[in-house]
């Protein structure tokens, strides 16, 4: 069997940007919930889609707030998109899936921890992770754990990771440290690029055994002058770089208490249809294939 773990957080926004805007009839704006409603009903119906799971960003801040004040928070996000996500956690629930509201933790680390798990149970062919976010190509393994971009319909397995960024699932988080993310809210170690960060991790695969002396490198592709540049810079902040890794490093201990078989679609809750009439959109529950 296949399970796909979704990024609900990343659904939303997508929809609230890519669904045309609507309100209910109450005069809230409903559009970003209705979207996610129509996109998840639609991986439901599909054929080979048994097994499936989402998690929101229940609160956008999370641990990592406390470990790096930089990080992103829920400032300068579009307030009627910030309103609907209880209304798309309550919407899915309602479909019938498996719902993570994240708040201690990011979505990411209950889709993580999932993995993690599920991965374990040799009745479990392939896992689906569905979102484009860079972050969770470092949980890809070979072709059983995968990313899919359901928008631009790309998996990326373990090759694709390599043939992507340079470096393998497992050095993504130090790949991100050195390069930074702006989405998260880290720069990233000055001089280093995206390049650079690939060259040198895809030798020594973790930052941690990166040589302070450039005297000591073994990379043939790095100049001597730019390793001593690199090598300086990371020296000067290697302690921020290792903060940073700790920020992009996703977490498998996200205290989840559903197995695999409470990840199997059984159908939609009857609640759904009053809900979706609040909501002013009568032809969703029309859709639904199977009700209990």
């Amino acid at each position: 069997m296949k399970i796909h773990l979704i990024d609900g957080t990343y659904e939303l926004f997508r929809n609230h940007f890519g669904a045309p805007p609507k309100k209910a009839p109450n005069g809230r704006e409903v559009g970003a919930t209705l979207g996610l409603l129509r996109s998840l009903l639609m991986l439901l119906t599909s054929p080979g889609v048994t097994h499936v799971g989402v998690a929101f960003d229940h609160v956008i801040e999370s641990f990592r707030n406390d470990l790096y004040a930089g990080y992103k928070t829920g400032e300068g996000v579009d307030p009627n998109l910030l309103a609907q996500f209880p209304l798309a956690e309550e919407a899915v629930s309602a479909l019938g899936v498996v719902v993570w509201p994240m708040v201690e933790f990011e979505a990411d680390d209950a889709l993580a921890t999932a993995a993690a798990r599920l991965k374990k149970t040799k009745s479990v062919e392939q896992i689906l992770i569905c979102s484009p976010d860079k972050d969770l190509t470092q949980l890809v393994s070979g072709d059983r754990i995968v990313c899919w971009d359901r928008r631009r319909e790309i998996i990326i397995n373990e090759t694709g990771v390599l043939e992507k960024y340079g470096v393998l699932p497992q050095s993504i988080p130090d790949w991100l440290a050195l390069v930074g993310d702006s989405a998260d809210g880290y720069p990233g170690i000055p001089g280093w690029g995206a390049k650079s960060a690939s060259v040198v991790l895809s030798h020594y695969e973790h930052l941690e055994k990166i040589p302070d002396n450039p005297a000591k490198w073994q990379v043939n592709a790095i100049s001597p002058g730019r390793a001593a540049s690199l090598a300086e810079s990371l020296a000067q902040r290697r302690e921020e770089a290792l903060l940073y890794k700790k920020l992009s490093t996703l977490r498998t201990d996200v205290p989840i208490k559903e197995k695999l078989a409470d990840l199997k679609w059984q159908g939609a809750y009857k609640r759904l249809m009053t809900f979706c009439h609040d909501l002013g959109d009568e032809k969703i529950p029309l859709r639904i294939p199977r009700w209990r």
